[in-house]
């Protein structure tokens, strides 16, 4: 009798990566829910509180390609425990402040370098390394924690807020880290070959070449920045991502539940909202993963943008109909709130290699970070200047819109040079486009 296959050691790291990107995922959504409490509390502006969610927003993005260095010199497993013993810290830190220096300082300084270690690179850099098929499917369920974990966190975190107080929701998000961690400390591996392995998929005869990193993850991270400022592809890219972000985490993630809320709609359901979206965003973004394998990843981002650009525009006639309109935003919306990710993925990957994607991803995560925080601002800005979000979410559908147009301009793995590919990796084959009926 055949002995039953044993569970390739791939799933257990790719189940822990899920794990440790939903708790990062609490941390990020805590935002959306303090803006309001704060603003009764201690009678800070709205600009002012978006300062500090910005300067979060914005270390989170640029700690990304640091990290997925760091993440090949001291491995995985350590980079993830020192970013969480940080972000916890910052954040039971944040329940003694007084003042909005202290806000700034905590939750915009600590908590933002600290989550951004273990950002989207984390997802990509275990994909590669642990897996040689279903990278696009894996990659779509892992992207998809970060944003539904942290949209499944808000009805909780609202609903703390509201009966214990928003120090209690902080300590709850601190929980959910320390939680994880042993996890992350017993189960997690950085590499394959550690235990023995292939990546999950590999030929037999397959050889998994370590990236050759210098002794210095910053000087790793500047010499792909350089490279990458001189290819077309990666400003297409990173402007893009920086779209995508102002678009998602800046604005609706920050902003949603505030201007829900200026409507006179109750916190609690604003953040029901939210966590629908999450779950339409796991289905929408684990099919972008399985599409991604299958199909022209530009095509895939014009029409996610296209998307989300034409539900953005709708969002305000939506925050007016409080009936259906909020709930007909949230499904459309989610099924494309992170679904942008495996796509960019997958063209970084093409272009710049397998092996040294993750940090040019992250610099590419840095772009979409600073689009996130100045969203995240201009919008906080916008409110307090007009008494409303109408042209803040105008002005973002109508951008999205346009980057539909400029993703289709990527050229793709035809624009990586056969002498600057160091990791020998094969082109990949070309990929039909969508085909739609009429």
């Amino acid at each position: 009798m055949e002995a039953p296959r044993r569970l390739h050691y791939a799933w257990i790291v790719a189940g822990v990566t899920f794990l440790i990107l939903l708790a990062s995922a609490g941390v990020r959504a805590t935002p959306g829910v303090l803006i309001v409490p704060l603003e009764r509390e201690f009678g800070w502006s709205r600009a002012t509180i978006s300062a500090a969610v910005s300067l979060n927003l914005f270390l989170y993005g640029l700690m990304g390609p640091f990290a997925a260095a760091l993440m090949g010199r001291l491995g995985v497993r350590r980079t993830v425990l020192i970013s969480f013993t940080i972000v916890g810290t910052g954040v039971a830190l944040t329940t003694l402040m007084s003042a909005p220096w202290q806000l700034i300082v905590l939750w915009g300084a600590v908590v933002g370098g600290g989550t951004g270690m273990t950002a989207l690179v984390l997802a990509a850099t275990v994909v590669n390394r642990w897996f040689s098929t279903q990278r696009g499917l894996v990659l779509g369920v892992l992207t998809a924690s970060t944003a539904t974990g942290q949209l499944v966190f808000l009805p909780v975190l609202a609903w703390v807020v509201q009966e214990l107080g928003w120090r209690q929701a902080a300590f709850v998000v601190a929980g959910a880290l320390v939680l994880v961690m042993p996890l992350v400390a017993f189960l997690l591996r950085d590499r394959p070959a550690d235990l023995g392995l292939r990546p999950y998929g590999a030929p037999e005869d397959a050889v998994d070449f370590p990236p050759t990193l210098t002794a210095n993850p910053l000087a790793e991270a500047l010499n792909a920045l350089r490279e990458g400022f001189r290819s077309r592809d990666f400003w297409l890219l990173s402007a893009s991502f920086y779209v995508c972000g102002a678009s998602t985490n800046g604005l609706v993630g920050t902003h949603l539940i505030p201007a829900c809320v200026d409507q006179g709609i109750p916190e609690v359901r604003a953040a029901a909202l939210l966590a629908l979206m999450g779950l339409f965003d796991l289905a929408g973004t684990t099919a972008s993963g399985w599409l991604s394998d299958r199909y022209d990843n530009r095509v895939l981002l014009s029409w996610y943008y296209g998307m989300r650009g034409a539900s953005l525009v709708y969002l305000p006639f939506g925050l007016a109909d409080t009936s259906w309109g909020l709930t007909i935003f949230a499904v459309f919306y989610g099924l494309d709130w992170i679904a942008t990710v495996p796509p960019t993925v997958r063209l970084t990957a093409d272009i710049f290699g397998r092996n040294r994607a993750p940090i040019f991803f992250g610099w590419i995560v840095a772009a979409h970070q600073i689009g996130a925080a100045t969203a995240a601002y201009g919008a906080g800005a916008i409110r307090s200047w007009t008494g409303d979000y109408q042209r803040a979410f105008l002005t973002s559908g109508a951008l999205c819109l346009a980057t539909a147009a400029m993703v289709l301009q990527i050229r793709g793995a035809a624009s990586r040079d056969a002498e600057t590919d160091r990791d020998a990796d094969p082109a990949p084959e070309p990929q039909p486009a969508l085909q739609v009926e009429a």
